[in-house]
């Protein structure tokens, strides 16, 4: 289970703060007709939450009710007195109001008593660049002070919000606002091309199995009819790969597939979570998507996120909605350079030629609404108020007259110069050697040849943007010449700090800073000789940077990882090939995927593969710290190097296979569990059989390929037989000899208490069973679980059994002495000789006489219990 805990309150009560005290600031004209004298002012503080815990934050809301008239006016200076219990004295000072005449700020009490908080406003006078509504500029606002507010700080934590754990059960989308704790498993996959990251921040719970949730066709797939044997029909490679343009946002998939003689492109919406199609559109006459983007919205009106996906055409983005495909902006006129996106989603193109010029334009310059002094100024325009509106235009290249317009002007938020001397190569085609550009920090490049390596580094920072902060050459070894050796780039990471690059000839990595353009290591040890197949500047085996190691792979089907501090390689990994079906080496070609949630995604590809498909490609998901196996699924998803390859978003993979061009949504589903007892009344002493099934009832499983070959249900199965049951399950394998799940058995007696029974597995077939002995009579709640694994969530059912008393035993009857007839007397006889009858029936006597003891005992056993 995931379970975050709320990080500090510092800022969620700040958040609050802002939320509750933001107001729309209505223009009104400052009354400057009237004198200009003097005004009483009357400031105000509040503390939340009041009483507090020791070391806990409070929240002191501070400012005076007067307004100013612009969001960007304040009342400047305001402080805080705060006298502690032990008498000495803490002071928040250089306080700046918002606009509605307050603002918040936090403040931490270490010690246990009371506190004695006072606000004070310093006098100021109202100016141009000030104004208040209906009182004339050159007022001077007097100074005042607040009440004195008492904080009792004690022992106790005042409690928070507690918060939710991540989600226990199969989940869908929206998700509620309150559950912000569900963050960590959701994700977007923003790029529908090539260009996407490597390495993703969410998607907590990550597929650890290869559990598939739904399944879509793609386009007609598999193998043809028997006149070919084996060969299946067109997954694309080479040249024209399938399902190149796709994303994933907020819970959605959106993807498209366009063959050669189908010329209009239809894209396809679905649920990530269900496989279930939203809409299908084509756009601007089968035009492609090209990004999309989550955007943070935080203005003084309204906080927001929302989510769009682009249309490109020329230079023009088109905004669209992705729940419903409608448009919602258009931006003509992009200006060209590399588009980079900040923490909250904004958009930016970033340019830099090799004349030393540049430019940062922004798209939230361009889309903020520019009239500063209007009411909606504060709300993002393109949702309905403003500029450009919803479905309106806006043009980033506007000009009258041969100039700019204001607002088009105003989006190119820094232009600058630098020395093109010491970037060459800058902007200057596909292998320019621009490698990284992060908004607000740096655009570095690395260009090389077989004499020299340079690194350089152009800075972003607000201010100083154009200064070059490095230009670093290195000499490259000397066998790098006389050897005629191809070198390629190869990956760079600003996050990691680092840049390789590849002599392919020798199969070597060298690394660079990217911090300061040095060069930090290199040769590293050779890999093995296949994995000079694959050139790297297009994109077919991209090694990956990620927590200071660098990844590296290729035809050569072995995963190095390399310690980015010194090159050392740390692991391998050989994804074997048992049965030579792949004809090039002995392991699979692999293609890394991406990294998320600390695993390593990678699958098998091939350039432009043989028919029949070799088999049992695999699909490999390691451990990426340590290079252990998390899971492999040996011919279930096999990618392509020429169409689109698996992406992820909430933590569900979603990918194109090859062998039969189906697209599969993986990852944690739900399970049924049932519970039943046939004979629910038994009597004490009795034993009592409890049965059920387990079943996997993912949206896949209801499909009515599924129902008709399980009509009685999917079973759920072990994690470890996963892969080969979802071969036998969607792509009608044999049947493998597989595990259940574990099932746990409790119940609530009839005094209340709760105890745990017993555990069992299930088999095969889904179905389960365990017996267990009632020791009391009454009725029993029985509690069936099963917890959940890597492959499902959990599920319980319920079931009663009633335990009567045991059945009396019948008492035996004294057998009636018989009649016997009279005897003549007989002569006395020894004692110490008894006749053979007499013996008999002293052994009958004894018999009987502890039958009635042991029916006592029982008795008064079963009476005690009672009691």
């Amino acid at each position: 289970m995931i379970k975050k805990t709320s990080k500090s309150k510092i800022s969620t009560m700040s958040l609050v703060l802002l939320l509750a005290i933001s107001a729309l600031v209505v223009v009104i004209p400052s009354a400057t007709a009237q004198e200009a004298g003097t005004q009483v002012t009357y400031p105000f503080l509040g503390v939340v939450p009041n009483p507090v815990g020791v070391n806990q934050y409070i929240l002191l809301h501070v400012g005076i009710f007067q307004q100013l008239s612009l969001a960007q006016m304040g009342w400047e200076d305001l402080y805080i007195e705060i006298e502690k219990p032990d008498g000495s004295v803490d002071t928040i000072d250089g306080i700046k109001t918002d606009s509605t005449g307050g603002t918040g700020r936090t403040y931490l009490p270490t010690q246990v008593g009371t506190y004695y908080l006072t606000a004070y406003f310093p006098e100021q006078v109202l100016t141009e660049d000030k104004t208040a509504p209906r009182i004339p500029i050159g007022t001077t606002m007097l100074a005042s002070h607040s009440e004195t507010v008492e904080l009792t700080v004690q022992e106790e934590p005042t409690p928070y919000y507690p918060g939710h754990s991540t989600p226990q059960e199969y989940w869908t989308r929206p998700i509620d606002s309150q559950l912000r704790e569900w963050s960590v498993v959701t994700g977007s996959w923003l790029e529908a091309g090539s260009s996407a990251p490597t390495t993703l921040s969410g998607n907590a719970d990550a597929p650890e199995t290869a559990h598939i949730l739904w399944n879509r066709p793609l386009t007609m797939g598999g193998i043809a009819d028997e006149a070919f044997y084996g060969w299946g029909f067109s997954h694309g490679d080479a040249y024209e790969g399938k399902w190149n343009s796709r994303i994933i946002i907020d819970g959605i998939l959106i993807y498209s597939h366009r063959s050669n003689d189908q010329p209009e492109q239809i894209y396809h919406a679905v649920d990530v979570h269900t496989g279930e199609e939203l809409w299908a559109k084509s756009f601007f006459d089968g035009a492609s998507i090209s990004f999309a983007q989550n955007l943070k919205w935080d203005g003084y009106n309204h906080h927001a996120v929302y989510p769009y996906f682009y249309v490109s055409t020329g230079g023009d983005w088109h905004a669209f909605d992705p729940l419903t495909g409608n448009l919602e902006f258009t931006i003509e006129n992009v200006p060209s350079g590399t588009r980079v996106m900040d923490e909250n989603g904004w958009l930016y193109i970033i340019s830099a030629n090799s004349q030393g010029e540049g430019y940062i334009w922004s798209q939230t310059d361009l889309l903020t609404p520019f009239e500063e002094n209007s009411p909606t100024a504060g709300s993002w325009g393109p949702a309905g108020r403003g500029l450009p509106g919803r479905g309106g235009t806006i043009d980033a290249a506007e000009n009258v007259n041969g100039t700019l317009t204001e607002v088009a002007q105003r989006a190119y938020i820094a232009e600058f110069t630098f020395d093109a001397s010491l970037t060459p190569g800058v902007g200057s085609g596909w292998f320019s050697s621009q490698r990284a550009v992060a908004f607000g920090d740096k655009i570095f490049g690395l260009q090389y040849s077989r004499t020299e390596v340079l690194c350089w580094a152009i800075s972003l920072e607000e201010g100083n943007e154009g200064d070059i902060l490095f230009s670093e050459t290195w000499d490259a070894p000397a066998d790098w010449e006389a050897g005629q050796v191809e070198i390629e780039f190869n990956t760079v990471s600003l996050e990691d700090g680092a840049a390789a690059i590849w002599n392919k000839d020798a199969l070597e990595y060298y690394c660079f800073s990217t911090d300061t353009g040095e060069y930090m290591w290199g040769p590293a040890e050779p890999e093995y000789y296949m994995n000079y197949y694959g050139w790297t500047e297009l994109g077919e085996r991209p090694p990956l940077m990620w927590d200071g190691k660098l990844y590296s792979t290729g035809a050569g089907g072995i995963v190095y990882c390399y310690d980015l501090e010194d090159g050392e390689v740390l692991w391998t990994y050989e994804s074997t090939d048992p049965f030579q079906e792949y004809l090039f080496a002995n392991n699979w070609w692999q293609y890394f995927l991406w990294i998320v949630d600390g695993k390593l995604y990678s699958s098998h590809m091939e350039h432009s593969a043989i028919e029949p498909i070799p088999r049992g490609a695999p699909f490999i998901c390691l451990d990426a710290t340590t290079g252990e196996e998390v899971w492999t699924a040996p011919g279930l998803f096999r990618s392509t190097r020429w169409g689109g390859r698996a992406i992820i978003g909430d933590s569900i993979m979603v990918c194109m296979d090859t062998y039969d061009l189906n697209i599969y949504g993986v990852g944690k589903g739900p399970s049924q569990l049932t519970a039943e007892i046939q004979d629910n009344v038994v009597s004490l002493g009795s034993s009592v059989l409890v049965t059920g099934t387990v079943m996997d009832v993912s949206p896949g499983t209801q499909d009515i390929s599924k129902t008709t070959r399980f009509p009685n249900g999917v079973p759920a199965v072990a994690d470890e037989d996963m892969s080969e049951w979802m071969l036998y399950v969607y792509k009608q394998f044999e049947q493998p000899s597989v595990n259940g799940v574990e099932i746990v058995l409790a119940a609530i007696d009839p005094n209340g208490n709760y105890m745990d029974i017993d555990r069992t597995c299930s088999d095969m077939y889904g179905n389960w069973a365990l017996a267990f002995k009632p020791e009391l009579e009454g009725t029993y709640q029985i509690i069936a679980m099963f917890e959940g694994s890597e492959a499902y969530y959990g599920s319980t059912a319920t079931t009663y059994v009633t335990v009567d008393p045991a059945p009396t035993p019948a008492t035996p009857m004294e057998p009636e002495e018989p009649d016997t007839p009279d005897t003549p007397d007989t002569p006395d006889t020894p004692d110490t000789e008894e006749p053979a009858g007499f013996a008999i029936s002293t052994e009958v006597a004894i018999v009987a006489a502890v039958a009635v003891a042991a029916v006592i005992g029982v008795a008064a056993y079963w009476f005690l219990k009672r009691k």
